[in-house]
């Protein structure tokens, strides 16, 4: 099939045969269209709670002993981290469910102490497997196995996941090469010359042939031939990935997979492929991620400071604070190229990236709780400005900045050799997220300072958002007690809310084991609702608060009924309150 978009606007579909269903999601607004859709394909999981913390990851360490050498570094320079990651190097001659017994003779020690600092360890696995057993493989028109060629050299899962598990105690997993992706046409011996292989019509594909650096399409699986099953290869894969993963932990599953389909946020996440160290990969890199939103895979990100060729340290800082900003955060590199990691880099460089992490884990509690409402409600986490601007025709095109839910709007560097950057701000108020100097837009592109340690943040009028004090982990991060910011709309209210569990439980809403609690200022008061009550609401606490737009210096603020000291700016914008470690629950 071709589906070809045309500039009418009108698409055409070109195909050969089969059934077609067609669905038409009416909307009437963008956050509709996206709501329906998912009701359809599913509602992406809610993901375990260090899946938003950052990773770190490389093709070609070499070693257990310098992958573990770079988690110490970043431990050492006080840089957060959450989860350590190998790539294939990390396995015996490139088999699945095996590691080097000399390279990476101490791997279970390091993941030991990963779990001792409350760090978490992923690996890739690749879907060929050089075992012919079980006759779970994909096999010719003859019955005889089908071999392909991908990393183990010839082309099964529960039972190898958890022998495996027993020996390194991962964490997650990370599927690549699941389109299926082979390095021969077809298999070792080629394909049959049947209408399956050569159809009266082929797209306009790698190769020009369905078989192109993939398996046969006559090859036969369980259920049909892989000319009706291709697409489905990643998909399935990931859904019997995060299957056994939550069967052997007991937890939510962490999967990454390259290859997705309609339906794959239920069971994974993906990055964007392998990309390279150019300023316009790290542009693209936004609209890939808010398409995957779209599709309800909002646990997305590319690899920060780009996979293949050469970096410079311009683009890594303004990758690594953009990439802060992913909903999935990961710095990855090729084999043969210099490290790309934070410490590799210069005191300043290392500075402003590890700033860029550090905010990103402050504000966890506001993208812990913009996941579960794309978990229950098909929203999206990171939008464009369009979804929530549908009526101002300039945001349309608009694919240099975007939103993390309704309110907080991200504005990257993207060029070299800058200290601004121009961003678009729709009609309305808005506040430095930093500064809380407010803008008053007719609906206009500003002109903004963007020096090379800072990333231009705002927040929209009328929101609150709960954010915490940053650590080094989510583990330790997470419980650390709320500061809350409002940005007060024209008439002085605001509002926001908090959804928390304790991050890692299968179904937490669905069996009510969560807090959720909203926030809503009027008529200079802040109050708390707790809409659903749990134990895990005990644990936190909220020990500071800001207000963006308080046009009068107060005479008095109160907490609880108690007086409480506070801090007013003569720019008569912000309003800190500061008190005991107050319960808002």
């Amino acid at each position: 099939m071709d589906v070809v978009l045309q500039p009418g606007p009108a698409i055409t579909w070109r195909t050969i045969g089969g059934i077609l269903d067609f669905y038409v999601f009416l909307g009437p607004d963008p956050t509709s269209v996206i709501g329906q859709y998912l009701e359809v394909v599913g509602y992406p999981a809610m993901p375990v709670y260090w899946a938003l913390g950052y990773h770190l990851c490389r093709w070609g360490y070499g070693s257990s002993n310098a992958t573990w050498d770079v988690v110490k570094n970043m431990r050492n320079y006080g840089i957060p981290q959450d989860v350590q990651w190998n790539d294939i190097d990390y396995m015996d001659r490139s088999l699945d469910f095996t590691f080097d017994p000399t390279a990476f003779s101490t791997l279970p020690g390091m993941v030991k102490d990963l779990h001792s600092h409350g760090q978490r360890y992923v690996m890739m696995l690749d879907p060929g497997i050089s075992s012919l057993r079980r006759g779970v493989f994909i096999n010719h028109t003859d019955g005889s196995t089908l071999i392909g060629k991908v990393w183990p050299g010839l082309t099964w899962w529960y039972d190898n996941l958890k022998r495996f598990h027993d020996k390194v105690p991962f964490d997650g997993l990370w599927i690549d090469m699941n389109e299926p992706s082979s390095f021969v046409d077809g298999s070792t011996v080629g394909c049959p010359d049947t209408e399956l292989e050569n159809p009266p019509y082929t797209p306009g594909i790698l190769g020009g042939l369905l078989r192109a650096k993939t398996l046969c399409a006559s090859a036969v699986q369980k259920t049909s031939s892989h000319y009706n099953m291709h697409s489905l290869y990643g998909l399935l894969e990931a859904k019997a990935s995060a299957r056994a993963l939550k069967r052997m932990l007991g937890k939510r599953a962490f999967v990454i997979s390259r290859s997705t389909f309609p339906s794959q946020g239920q069971y994974s996440g993906h990055w964007l492929g392998d990309n390279r160290s150019h300023w316009k990969d790290m542009y693209t890199s936004i609209a890939g991620m808010l398409t995957f939103n779209l599709l309800g895979v909002p646990l997305v990100g590319a690899d920060i400071c780009g996979f293949s060729e050469q970096t410079e340290e311009e683009l890594c800082v303004r990758w690594t604070q953009l990439g802060a900003f992913y909903p999935f955060t990961r710095n990855h590199n090729s084999i043969d190229q210099k490290l790309k990691d934070p410490p590799a880099f210069s005191p300043a460089a290392r500075s402003a990236m590890k700033q860029s992490l550090l905010l990103r884990s402050s504000l966890f509690p506001l993208l812990y709780t913009l996941f579960h409402r794309a978990h229950t409600h098909g929203h999206t986490v990171a939008r464009p400005l369009l979804f929530e601007f549908p009526k101002d025709v300039r945001t349309y095109g608009i694919d240099r900045q975007f939103l993390w839910g309704k309110s907080l709007m991200v504005t990257p560097v993207l060029d070299p050799g800058v200290d601004y950057v121009v961003g678009y701000f729709p009609q309305g108020l808005w506040y430095d997220y930093y500064t809380g100097d407010s803008i008053r837009s007719k609906g206009e592109e500003l002109r903004l300072k963007a020096p090379l340690e800072h990333i231009n943040l705002h927040l929209r009028e009328g929101a609150v958002i709960p954010t915490q004090r940053p650590n080094t982990t989510l583990f330790v991060s997470s419980g650390q007690p709320l500061h809350l910011v409002s940005s007060l709309s024209e008439d002085g209210s605001a509002g926001g809310e908090l959804f928390w569990d304790d991050g890692e439980s299968i179904d937490t809403f669905e069996t009510d084991q969560y807090a959720h609690v909203v926030f809503t200022v009027v008529k200079n008061t802040m109050t708390s609702e707790v809409l659903h009550d749990h134990v895990e609401a005990s644990y936190i606490t909220v020990e500071t608060a800001s207000f963006y737009g308080v046009k009068m210096e107060p005479t008095r603020v109160m907490v609880n009924s108690h007086d409480a000291a506070f801090t007013y700016r003569a720019n008569q914008v912000r309003l800190g309150v500061r008190s005991q470690r107050l319960s808002v629950f």
